[in-house]
């Protein structure tokens, strides 16, 4: 069997083994974030339909070869808890793309009542999104896909999309998903201090938001990724918290 980490052999200890990740929504988890989400008194209706995030799934992954694998882009959380079975990972990078904690999450690291932040891609100019690049198996993209929708388009936020992305191995298509400004839990008006004591004290099923923050700005001075947007909310959000209070791998 071909080494998944075989290109970055670094990375081998530093992700999230699917199996015991909290963030591989199967339907079992999903019905506890449902009951999570109705007890802490959010609305029924707090995430999208199944059929209608399932329609998106399809419709999407129409748009990719089907008889190949499929290359899923890492730029978030996904960069240490991917929580899907990968053939391959690589360093890629989406141009035109740049990182933005500006949508709302009632569940994973906030609550309806106290909403966290995670990230989104907005457009930006000449500039790079540098990230990874998961390949799933041509025969684990029906399973790894539908697990793989149900975290990232639990509300609709994102605009799953087709994108090149650049890698050291060569240039590959990818499925990314991209900010949806248009969703009513984005906030694209938050200053830079708002942001951070937004991510300083929320929290949810997946721990403090503010690990989010630390395990990805970890995460990307291991692979010597550079993101000033990243290191200032970093020191931001370090400023209003203990030294103490060390992110957890949840």
């Amino acid at each position: 069997m071909a080494d998944s980490f075989i290109h970055i052999p670094a990375l081998r200890d530093r992700l999230i083994a699917p199996e015991t990740s909290k963030a591989r929504v199967t339907e079992a988890v999903l019905a506890q974030w449902d009951a999570r989400v109705k007890a802490l008194g959010g609305d029924a209706d707090w995430r999208l339909a199944d059929d209608v995030r399932e329609a998106s799934r399809q419709t999407v992954l129409q748009s990719f070869d089907q008889a190949a694998d499929l290359w899923v882009f890492a730029y978030g959380s996904l960069m240490w808890d991917p929580a899907i079975h990968f053939a391959e990972v690589r360093r890629a990078s989406l141009s035109g793309f740049k990182r933005c904690f500006n949508y709302q999450v009632l569940a994973g690291r906030g609550t309806p009542q106290a909403p966290g932040l995670v990230l989104s891609l907005v457009p930006a100019n000449a500039v790079d999104c540098q990230g990874l690049a998961f390949r799933i198996a041509r025969d684990a993209v029906e399973t790894e896909s539908v697990l793989l929708w149900r975290r990232e388009m639990l509300r609709g936020g994102y605009t799953p999309s087709r994108h090149l992305l650049q890698t050291p191995q060569g240039e590959c298509e990818g499925l990314v998903f991209v900010g949806n400004p248009t969703h009513a839990s984005y906030c694209n008006d938050l200053t830079a201090e708002q942001t951070a004591e937004v991510i300083a004290r929320a929290e949810g099923y997946l721990g403090p938001n503010r690990d989010y923050l630390l395990l990805l700005a970890a995460q990307l001075a291991a692979l010597e990724i550079e993101d000033p947007y990243i290191a200032d909310l970093h020191t931001r959000v370090l400023s209003r918290v203990s030294q103490a209070d060390t992110p957890h791998k949840r």
